[in-house]
């Protein structure tokens, strides 16, 4: 049982480093919203040409 806990504690260590913090995640997804925003707004008016 030792054991285990030991493994557990070394992968949970192993998982918690991110490459980047946390706001900056936030920041990367918050851009990638707004590009797919752009675009939704940049085709908005492609139904009504016809």
């Amino acid at each position: 049982m030792h054991a285990a806990l030991l493994a557990a504690e070394e992968s949970a260590e192993a998982v918690a480093h991110l490459p980047i913090p946390p706001a900056g995640i936030g920041l990367v997804a918050f851009g990638a919203l707004m590009a797919l925003l752009a675009v939704t707004y940049a085709f908005r008016s492609i139904g009504t040409r016809h």
